[in-house]
């Protein structure tokens, strides 16, 4: 056995000497973020020209030190989307450093190159010049590490302080020039690499992972279009259209020679999406499931638009309950979906063929809409996640409007990163949209660091509005509870009236009027023998009401107090909670059961999702375990039901209740 090459550099205080196999090179923070110009370094400490000086020796040594292969682990600076991993005292100590009157952005504020010093943002990556290799290299990403203080102290103590070498960048250079010389001269060959083989697996992250090791988006759009026709016998009504083999992959091929550097690519590079057909693609027909309402838009939907920018690859539109009205799925003249885990059972609507898009694996997220629970309930039906934000974070121009005051973007993907993956990208302010907000900054928890750090406080709706729920519901909901004590929650006592009581609005009174509102005043007149016919029976019935005027005044009223009133449950104090959970559905119903009875219990399906949008929360529905079909004998995949819970957070509280969510959703695969 060949002795490891041992090395010695000139340093002080005496000379440095090293094995080749026992020493790595660490290169620490060299991030947009601290580096590039509008970046944090920049904001915080002003003049960027010592550290910009930096970048070209330390390319020296990363690439001597390649070509000599030690290890090398690349460090940077970064913390959780929510900031749970960040101390107050951290956040907010350049804010209050003394004579401190111009650089007032901290740590999660939104910069140049997104927000500062979160992991995921265009500042956090490296410099292209220092970017690390694909494969094999270490990375260490997290923020505030509570536990490394003691044994750091300990170690210190203990070797009776630290001690350490300094040398200079030549001589190190010199020591390292005969040894990548030799490796460069008699190293081994590279041979021939077989492509790699797509795994199936559509996460954003797997797909992210695969493309910087060699694989071709082609490879993986192969698999991808074979899915979709076997599919198609399955479960014919999913597209209203599908784009043509052959023009995605020209698309992709255009992705290849746009992003040659596997080490460069954008966020969603290669990765296949779908879009609900109420939202506008440019040349393609909008018809929102209404043939008299289709038209062909001239330009795209701005979060389209993003998502292409971003390197994603359209791959159809998708059916969807008629004028995005309905929960059940069963509102369309494009056929009826059904739920990938069994087709008697409804895929919920009325974002039915995104969710099942995504539930059957033919894409890895579908972007569509939720106003009463469009993009919760279908999700909850086929096994994925549905994330919808607080309302105006993610613009709606280019949606067709179901209820203008309501409506807002839902992202439907298979798991709680990858939703925040895609609003991390698409969430903006746009001031050519009456309804959008500012991101407002929230106010920080106490305890992000230390024992408390994963303690979180929540809410449940009280014995009586449970039980509205089928029996197999209900039981698996108190499971979840259960496992989300387990995780350090504190369930606490709410109010839950504000929630039932908004939730009346939405169809009890006068608020779907506005479903009318976003329609010609002659329209329904016009077009009613062209409409579903359950569809025709709700708008004949709001406008059998007669409502006036007063009524529709009262109701705004109520709204704004119920908002407040549902604020104090979300309030920053002792009696408040980080979210409220609920069952994203009270049951699952059979095609037949619909079909027998489709307004009440259309109705009954919104149960706990019809009063988000009214009180301007966030919410996301989150797979939460299957049971067996009810009167099964067997016990298979294809005899079980998906169930899945809602954790609802206040207004703009997104970060915070997503971060909730995933923790509960790794516990699942546990």
């Amino acid at each position: 056995m060949a002795s490891p090459i041992t090395l010695s550099v000139d340093a002080k205080p005496y000379p440095y000497v090293f094995s080749l196999a026992h020493t790595a090179l660490l290169v620490i923070d060299m991030q947009r973020d601290f580096l590039l110009p509008n970046g944090f370094g920049e904001i915080q400490g002003g003049s960027l020209g010592a550290v910009q000086a930096s970048i070209s020796p330390v390319k020296k040594l990363l690439d001597a030190c390649r070509q000599a292969r030690l290890a090398i682990f690349h460090t940077r600076e970064g913390h959780k989307p929510d900031l749970s991993d960040c101390p107050s005292s951290k956040l907010l100590r350049q804010n209050a450093s003394p004579g401190n009157n111009q650089y007032l952005n901290v740590i999660g504020d939104i910069g140049a190159m997104g927000r500062l010093l979160v992991r995921g943002e265009a500042g956090h990556d490296f410099v292209d010049e220092l970017q690390p290799l694909p494969g094999g290299i270490e990375e260490a990403t997290a923020g505030y590490n509570d536990s490394f203080k003691r044994p750091t102290l300990d170690m210190i103590h203990w070797s009776e302080g630290l001690f350490g070498f300094i040398a200079s960048l030549q001589p190190l250079l010199e020591t390292l020039a005969p040894i990548t010389s030799d490796i460069v001269a008699f190293g081994a060959r590279t041979l021939p690499q077989t492509p790699p083989i797509f795994n199936g697996d559509l996460s954003i992250s797997a797909l992210h992972d695969s493309y910087r090791k060699g694989l071709s988006p082609a490879t993986m759009l192969e698999v991808l279009f074979d899915r979709i026709v076997k599919y198609e016998q399955t479960d014919p009504a999913v597209w209203i259209h599908l784009e043509t083999k052959a023009s995605v992959m020209e698309k992709a091929r255009e992705l290849e020679a746009r992003w040659p550097d596997r080490t460069k690519l954008p966020p969603l590079f290669g990765v296949p999406f779908s879009v609900k057909d109420s939202i506008n693609v440019a040349g393609l027909p909008t018809t929102t499931a209404c043939p008299p309402l289709a038209h062909v838009p001239p330009k795209s939907s701005p979060v389209y638009e993003i998502l292409l920018q971003e390197g994603a690859i359209f791959i159809g539109k998708t059916n969807l309950d008629q004028l995005s009205t309905g929960l059940t799925g069963c509102r369309s003249p494009f056929g009826t979906p059904r739920s990938v885990f069994n087709p008697d059972y409804i895929s919920g609507g009325s974002s039915s063929g995104s969710c099942v898009s995504v539930g059957a694996g033919l894409v890895s997220f579908s972007i569509a809409t939720d106003t009463a629970g469009s993009g919760r309930v279908p999700s909850g039906f086929n096994g994925v996640v549905g994330y919808k934000p607080t309302r105006g974070l993610i613009t709606c121009q280019g949606v067709t409007p179901a209820c203008s005051s309501l409506d807002c973007i839902a992202i439907i993907t298979g798991n709680v990163r990858d939703a925040r993956t895609i609003w991390d990208l698409c969430a903006s302010h746009d001031e050519d949209d009456p309804y959008s907000k500012i991101a407002a900054p929230m106010q920080r928890h106490v305890n992000s660091t230390g024992p408390r750090a994963a303690s979180f406080k929540f809410g449940i709706p009280p014995p009586q509005s449970l039980a509205i729920c089928s029996p197999e519901y209900r039981r698996m909901f108190d499971d979840a509870a259960k496992r989300l004590q387990s995780l350090g929650g504190h369930m606490i006592p709410i109010d839950w009236s504000p929630f039932e009581k908004a939730g009346k609005l939405m169809y009890e009174r006068t608020f779907v009027s506005e479903r009318l509102a976003n329609l010609p005043d002659d329209w329904l007149d016009k077009n009613r023998d062209h409409l579903h016919p359950v569809i025709r029976d709700v708008f004949e019935t709001v406008v059998a009401r007669h409502s006036t005027a007063v009524e529709a005044y009262r109701d705004l009223q109520a709204k704004a107090l119920y908002i407040r009133q549902a604020e104090k449950v979300f309030a920053y104090s002792s009696l408040g909670v980080d979210v409220v959970v609920v069952p994203t559905a009270p049951t699952h119903w059979t095609l037949e059961e619909v079909l027998a009875d489709p307004i009440t219990k259309n109705s009954l399906l919104g149960e706990f999702t019809h009063f988000g949008n009214i009180l301007d929360l966030c919410a996301v529905a989150v797979p939460a375990g299957t049971f067996p079909v009810p009167g099964s004998s067997e016990i298979t995949d294809k005899q079980r039901l998906p169930f899945s819970v809602t954790f609802l957070g206040g207004s703009r509280s997104d970060a915070e209740t997503l971060e909730i969510a995933r923790r509960f959703e790794e516990t699942m695969g546990k």
